[in-house]
């Protein structure tokens, strides 16, 4: 197969792990650091993730900590391989000599306890990005399938402030469309939406409308590409390359060549679109977008450099 750059925004692997003591280096699930090794040049956001539904008695930070130390320890043990980063220039140093980038995201403020006093534990953590919610509204938001009618709060604005004052991407993948709107007009940086798709070819309230991808587009932000089969088509359905290339039409016709990236869920997911198993799958997207007229700039752009660009 093809020889390709990867750079995903976002996999549940670590919270795999956490679940059923697998391995980073190797494991039966979508994604491991053997399989990543084997691009041109790999580099990979991990998310911290816990249903907030069963939050166990010690406490959701104290979860996002536990995951957090299960990223750092299987990386200090995977050094021959793959190393922690934090910004653009730690990938293109750690990929040039050869190992993945692992870097780390975390799917829900309620894993910060939605204190923004708690983000200054999460920038020495090295957590680059944070979802505003997962599926459950939480202390600052709505989501797009509970409460979606709230958006952000008082607290939700000064988590968003705190956050972006240290550094740290807002990432609107499963927020409410009201949280969408209300971080667009308060934001003083880019935005992401890690792993959504296009609404208007897959009526999900997890993917994002028309004016959505352009309001991320003019704050400078990226939306990562998601090829879990329920969010390319309806019901998951058919769910075969093509309609995932849909998607990618779909948001170049809006101006999206610099801003999208590949955001698959691995891991996240049960079934991937166009019969992917796996992330040794993703040079089949590869070949596939290249047969259907994409060139090579673009392509390093979708697989690399956009995601690279925003964590500079």
């Amino acid at each position: 197969m093809t020889k390709i750059p990867y750079f995903d925004a976002h996999c549940d692997t670590i919270s795999r792990c956490d679940a059923l003591g697998c391995a980073l280096r190797q494991n039966e699930g979508h994604l491991d650091l053997l399989r990543l090794r084997t691009f041109e040049k790999a580099a990979q956001f991990f998310a911290i993730y816990f249903d907030l539904a069963h939050a166990p008695a010690e406490g959701m930070f104290a979860v996002c900590k536990r995951q957090q130390g299960i990223f750092a320890r299987e990386l200090a043990q995977n050094a021959d391989i793959a190393a922690p980063c934090r910004t653009a220039a730690d990938v293109e140093r750690v990929n040039a000599a050869g190992k993945v980038a692992a870097l780390l995201s975390c799917e829900g403020a309620e894993l910060l306890n939605c204190d923004p006093a708690n983000l200054a534990w999460a920038q020495e953590a090295g957590i680059r990005i944070v979802n505003l919610t997962w599926n459950h509204a939480n202390l600052i938001s709505g989501t797009h399938c509970a409460e979606p009618e709230r958006g952000l709060n008082d607290l939700g604005r000064a988590f968003v402030r705190e956050a972006q004052r240290r550094g740290i991407l807002i990432d609107v993948s499963h927020c409410s469309d009201a949280a969408f709107w209300d971080l667009i007009r308060c934001t003083e940086k880019p935005v992401i939406a890690t792993h959504s798709n296009a609404r208007a070819l897959c009526p999900h309230t997890r993917n994002l409308t028309d004016d959505m991808f352009r309001a991320i587009v003019e704050t400078g932000g990226v939306v990562g590409l998601n090829f879990y089969t329920h969010f390319v088509t309806a019901e998951g359905k058919d769910a075969t390359m093509d309609a995932a290339l849909r998607h990618l039409d779909h948001f170049l016709a809006l101006g999206g060549e610099k801003h999208l990236a590949l955001g698959a869920d691995l891991d996240g997911c049960e079934a991937l679109a166009g019969g992917m198993t796996g992330v040794q799958d993703m040079p089949l997207l590869w070949d596939a977008l290249r047969k259907h007229g994409c060139d090579t700039a673009l392509l390093e752009d979708l697989f690399y450099n956009n995601l690279l660009r925003i964590i500079a």
